[in-house]
């Protein structure tokens, strides 16, 4: 028997709890990971609420993410001991996910986590930080620099925001932050935004083509958002959008690509090759200031602790990321 939290739905209606289950009900998998922590992620906060259709079969065990040591591994890129990172591929969803101490999965989901990096500042980054690295990739593939101007940042005091924004500092840009909790001010500054605006200058419909006032962007808000951020971005500037905070809708116009040239790049954090998510990890290890990781913040719970944050994590009140020690 394993400690988990358990999504069922059934003619008693959808529920979560807090649970113990036993281990013959693990999905089949070709690696058994003894799992050290996870992290509640908004998807998660769908999932044990209900509120969206994320879960797609019952009973499951949520949670997009854990680290954790290999027990037994058929796969033959991992051994009994290794220590993995698993972001994304369907867990929580359709396949037992991270909120339990035990998880059989797939080895080809599995990255190996970063040599110096703790199993719990790796849930402390999470798949919100993986996906922000994830971005900053794709601003600088698109030949980004420092010197290409300004780089946007919305839903800035957010999971992937506030990693955004500090990893984009430490690389030397001038970020500008956008946020609708503008009591955050304080912890952006600190995270290295130069400058703060509020959410609600880009929110509301706008105009086709705006003035050029940032190089690229790095959205999880979507909607008029990213409509707006788009009519607003330089000759040949970028934007990563990894997010639909706002809603899924893009009411945007063409203009800004075809007079500008700019591009809009579609972050994938679920099904991003194993190579690009070593990557993204590898990168964190090494250019996300542990400083700047310690302000983000993270508090450590355990599995009791889980189901009533869901809700907070869709309301909002929660900064940072919460980290889950499986095994309290």
């Amino acid at each position: 028997m394993f400690n988990a939290i358990l999504i069922e739905k059934d003619d008693a209606g959808y529920r979560a709890a807090a649970t113990s289950v036993d281990e013959a009900q693990l999905p089949q998998g070709d690696v058994l990971v003894d799992v050290q922590y996870s992290t509640i992620n908004y998807k998660d906060g769908l999932a044990i609420t209900g509120k969206s259709p994320v879960v797609r079969q019952f009973p499951m065990v949520p949670g997009i993410d854990f680290c954790g040591t290999v027990r037994q591994s058929q796969h033959p890129d991992f051994k009994t001991g290794d220590a993995v990172i698993l972001n994304g591929w369907g867990v929580g969803e359709t396949h037992w996910g991270g909120l339990a101490q035990q998880a059989s999965v797939n080895g080809k989901w599995l990255i190996r986590l970063p040599s110096g990096m703790k199993p719990e500042q790796a849930m402390s980054i999470g798949t919100a930080g993986y996906t922000a690295m994830l971005c900053v990739m794709a601003l600088q593939r698109n030949g980004l620099t420092p010197e290409s101007g300004d780089i946007l940042v919305t839903g800035a005091a957010g999971g992937v925001g506030s990693v955004a924004v500090a990893l984009l500092s430490s690389l030397g840009f001038r970020v500008i932050a956008s946020t609708g909790r503008q009591q955050e001010e304080d912890y952006l500054r600190k995270l290295g935004a130069a400058e703060i605006i509020d959410r609600n200058t880009l929110s509301e419909p706008g105009k086709p083509l705006g003035k050029e006032r940032w190089a690229g962007a790095v959205d999880s808000v979507g909607s008029h958002t990213l409509a707006n951020v788009c009519a607003g971005i330089k000759y040949r500037g970028a934007i990563a959008a990894c997010g639909l905070a706002q809603g899924l809708d893009f009411p945007a116009s063409v203009a800004p690509f075809i007079l500008r040239g700019i591009t809009l790049v579609g972050i994938d954090s679920v099904h991003c090759p194993v190579k690009e998510r070593q990557q993204a990890w590898d990168r964190l290890s090494k250019e996300l200031d542990p400083a700047k990781l310690a302000l983000i913040g993270s508090r450590t719970v355990g599995l009791n602790e889980v189901i009533p944050l869901a809700g907070q994590i869709l309301e909002g009140k929660v900064r940072g990321r919460i980290v889950v020690d499986v095994n309290r």
